[in-house]
């Protein structure tokens, strides 16, 4: 851990007119990870201060868990949006806007006079924190195109350890602030990192200029309104379904149904489309690690805040206790994510986090009000494999599927689709626990994570191509910190451009295009 990572950014050199041709600019790392832990470090701080809240607001877990959805509602519809917006547009006026607007939802969210203004601050926190992420994912996209490096696994590796550094932090900080200024406290943190980042990208991030078409026009006419606008009522009907999957809200499939064929209709027409459904419908790859992540934030979010209710409730820890039990889970990630970052293969990345799941899972049922207290972190360390292993593996497998020309908006569907897990976590929580965190709704709570850990797992071990992803060829002989060479075969998995612009999402939507039917699973 201690030589991997230095060793990596080491060889990150400065930016601006002295970067050299072919090494990564340094100075964009600072607020691209600033902007991409803005939402992580919310999530985690957020996970102790659930029963504060409630107890503040005579809440019970089930309403407490709206704070938790409403984060990831605003989020999972926001990322996409904003990704497509920084593919367009370029990434530091999307950045400075999210970031101001996750310092008004920090000031908002400090006053709330109740549980409603709360939620509705946890929105606006979820638009500000949209933007960073995808950002990221296009500065490091641009870099490769820049030096010429095949892949960038320092970097990736880097932005995801970072990450995971910050949820080590997040539950310990959330704790200490709780003790020393109430749950208030955990909303106010968002100031001072707004501030940060405006600095930071005001500074480091490149300006772009709006691109123009052939015939001049800016590219704004082009948006895709219509086709945002029902994908929004689309996933908005659903999430609020999922939320609530009472018998008086059976409406709201049949709303989804109506708005996605909708979108899918729209898509379909449109002449710049916010999400071209035949590249993606021809990418097999991209959606299967879509679905993979959607499974594994289910299970990382609903262990992330169930486990951290049941300890205080149900184990009768305070607060700052319960961060410190969640301590291990990412330490452990960020060693194992250090460890593995330079090896770009990733299926055995995702069949040993599937194990590890179903392993921690098992463990929970193991547990009761009386248990040892050496057992809780215990649990929780097995749970920093997966976690570490899983992260790095999905995002890197994004990097090396998607369209490069909509790499904003495919790291934000990535996004989207594990925020969709975190709701599907949180409405689990609040299913099983009920009134009160206890033993009973741990164990099936365990039982649910253990049956979507063994669809992770099947989903991995059927999916064919992930073997082509970081595999060692005959003339695979750069590495991202080496001057490049040749692409190797591996890389076909990526798909590119093959003819004029407007013709390239017909002919990699064409099953029988190389990309397309190399990559299918």
């Amino acid at each position: 851990m201690t030589g991997n990572l230095p060793r990596v950014l080491c060889r990150l050199r400065p930016g601006g007119a002295k970067r050299s041709a072919d090494s990564f600019d340094r100075r964009l790392l600072a607020p691209m990870m600033l902007g991409s832990v803005l939402n992580p470090v919310n999530s985690s701080i957020l996970s102790v201060s659930l029963v504060p809240i409630g107890a503040a607001f005579g809440a019970p877990p089930s309403r407490t868990a709206w704070l938790i959805s409403a984060l990831y509602l605003a989020t999972s519809i926001g990322q996409p949006v904003v990704g497509r917006l920084i593919d367009l547009f370029g990434p530091r006026r999307l950045f400075l806007a999210g970031t101001a607007l996750t310092g008004v939802a920090g000031i908002v969210g400090m006053l709330a006079p109740g549980l409603g203004v709360l939620i509705a601050a946890r929105v606006l926190l979820g638009f500000g924190t949209c933007a960073g992420y995808p950002a990221a994912m296009y500065l490091i996209r641009s870099e490769t195109r820049r030096t010429g490096r095949k892949s960038p696994a320092g970097v990736l590796t880097a932005l995801a350890v970072t990450t995971q550094t910050i949820a080590v932090i997040g539950p310990s900080l959330g704790g200490l602030l709780i003790g020393v200024g109430g749950w208030r406290a955990t909303l106010a943190v968002n100031v001072p990192l707004a501030l940060a980042g405006l600095y930071l990208g005001a500074r480091r991030l490149p300006a772009t200029p709006a691109p123009r078409r052939d015939d001049g026009r800016r590219p704004v006419g082009e948006l895709d309104l219509p086709g945002m606008g029902l994908f929004a009522a689309a996933l908005v009907c659903l999430l609020l379904f999922l939320m609530n999957p009472g018998g008086g809200t059976w409406y709201l499939p049949v709303l989804t149904g109506a708005a996605g064929a909708g979108f899918t209709w729209r898509e379909l027409r449109a002449r710049q489309p916010f999400i071209d459904v035949r590249v993606l419908g021809g990418n097999l790859p991209i959606l299967a690690t879509y679905a993979r992540t959607l499974l594994s934030y289910v299970v990382s979010y609903a262990f992330l805040y169930g486990y951290t209710q049941w300890t205080q409730e149900g184990r009768g820890l305070s607060a700052s206790q319960a961060g410190l039990v969640q301590l291990p889970l990412f330490a452990t990630a960020i060693v194992v994510s250090t460890l593995t970052g330079r090896h770009q293969a990733i299926r055995g990345k995702l069949l040993v986090g599937a194990v590890g799941q179903i392993t921690a899972c098992a463990l929970l049922l193991l547990l009761h009000a009386h248990s040892p207290l050496w057992m809780l972190p215990a649990v929780v360390l097995v749970l920093g494999v997966p976690q570490g292993l899983n992260n790095l593996a999905l995002q890197n497998a994004v990097f090396h599927q998607a369209d490069a020309e909509r790499m904003g908006s495919s790291a934000g569907l990535l996004r989207t689709f594990g925020y969709l897990g975190a709701i599907i976590a949180s409405a689990a929580d609040g299913a099983f626990f009920g009134q009160r965190a206890d033993t009973s709704g741990l164990h099936h709570l365990a039982v649910f994570m253990l049956t979507v850990s063994g669809l992770f797992l099947a989903l991995t071990v059927i999916d064919g191509s992930l073997r082509r992803i970081g595999a060692p060829t005959d003339d695979d002989t750069t590495t991202d910190t080496e001057p490049p060479g040749q692409p190797p075969v591996a890389e076909v998995s990526e798909p590119r451009p093959t003819g004029p612009a407007p013709q390239r999402p017909a002919a990699q939507g064409d099953p029988t295009h190389p990309a397309t039917r190399e990559d299918r699973p």
